[in-house]
């Protein structure tokens, strides 16, 4: 008898349990994330020690995720035969063992995921790099304006290369192959700067990508100011996208993959031709990251306002935000913080990591705003 009134008392709270709520205590808090460059000084990947700091860090502010620059102006920070490697061998020297791949192991220990953020269309101010060697200017998004150098193609103090561009999607997926088959532990690969520069004056106008728009188009004539011209360089960008997307899932189909995308969203779809929403909508991606870098958490709070709405799982969007801007505004920080991780989106991921460590006082409202 005493063993069947166990039983009615059991099934009796199993079957009220989800009428009372959880403490907001015990709920799971949503994932952060940490930008993580590779230009800083010292690099995150130049020394087992600075690893370990990296990893300590993520755990202290609980960081989930820690999003690695391994790929940027067409320099590698692991093993590349298609791109400058020299900075993966400079982290080599003081490293006794493959730093990304000793990342993954130590990041792995805590539950924190690593992904691979490359810089894909932007070969920064690079002059040498190995596509420009290969194949000239042709590469490189153009406007109409006279070019007689390669200077003359630089725009916001960096190279662009053409979304429309065969050649750059295929050397550029060779890159995403050369990292994904050789650490097969990553669990994310993230891609940035997919996307045209900011227009005026208005880009796309290579030889390559107008022939190939006026073939497919039957356009004999390109105005910029058409739809037809706007909507094609959009395709371009977001088929750019599927193309490394399919790269990565065709060597490990497990893997998140994720895209940065420009804030506010007026200027990520008319200036920047960037159709992020339509990657979250159609599930072309895992997550998009939102670049809400506004030092103004109001302004901030009404670029995120702005796209709720339009995106169908807002929890495939995460809130990117500037603490590169917040140093000296631990308020704003602390404001934009809480609105990200209370507006329903799936997380929040810091830019970046060395503002934390040059701002100890926003590490420590990482570490205060935490729920464990």
């Amino acid at each position: 008898m005493f063993r069947s009134l166990k039983i009615l008392v059991l099934f009796y709270v199993l079957a009220f349990l989800p009428l009372f709520p959880v403490s907001a205590g015990c709920a799971e808090s949503l994932p952060r994330g940490i930008f993580v460059m590779a230009l800083d000084e010292p690099c995150a990947l130049s020394s087992r020690q600075e690893i370990i700091k990296l990893v300590n860090l993520a755990k202290r502010t609980r960081s989930k995720m820690i999003f690695i620059q391994v790929y940027r102006g067409n320099k590698a920070w692991f093993p590349s035969l298609i791109v400058d490697s020299s900075p993966y061998k400079d982290c080599l020297k003081n490293v006794p063992e493959d730093p990304l791949r000793l990342l993954i192991k130590q990041a792995h220990s805590f539950g924190i995921e690593v992904h691979a953020w490359l810089n894909m269309l932007s070969l920064s101010k690079n002059k040498n790099a190995p596509l420009l060697q290969k194949y000239g200017f042709s590469v490189l998004t153009s406007n109409l304006k006279e070019k007689y150098s390669l200077e003359d193609y630089k725009i916001d103090n960096q190279y662009f290369l053409e979304p429309g561009d065969i050649r750059v999607r295929r050397e550029l997926s060779g890159i995403i192959e050369e990292i994904i088959r050789r650490y097969p532990g990553l669990d994310g690969i993230l891609f940035d700067y997919v996307r045209y520069p900011d227009k005026n004056p208005a880009y796309g106008y290579t030889e390559m990508n107008m022939e190939r728009f006026k073939r497919t188009s039957g356009v004999k004539i390109i105005r910029e100011e058409d739809e037809i011209w706007k909507d094609w360089k959009r395709a371009q960008v977001t088929e750019t996208l599927r193309g490394f997307i399919d790269t990565a899932r065709r060597i490990n189909p497990d893997i998140q993959v994720s895209a940065t995308g420009c804030m506010p969203i007026q200027r990520a779809y008319y200036e920047a031709f960037q159709d992020w929403i339509s990657w979250v909508n159609r599930g072309l991606v895992n997550f998009v990251i939102a670049m809400d870098y506004s030092p103004d958490h109001l302004e901030f709070e009404r670029w995120i306002s702005a796209i709720k709405d339009k995106v169908s799982d807002f929890r495939k969007v995460k809130i990117a935000v500037g603490a590169y801007k917040l140093g000296v505004l631990p308020g704003e920080f602390k404001e934009e913080l809480r609105f990200s991780e209370n507006a329903g989106a799936g997380g929040c991921v810091i830019f970046h990591y060395s503002s934390l460590l040059d701002n100890p006082v926003l590490a420590n409202i990482l570490e205060e705003e935490s729920e464990f």
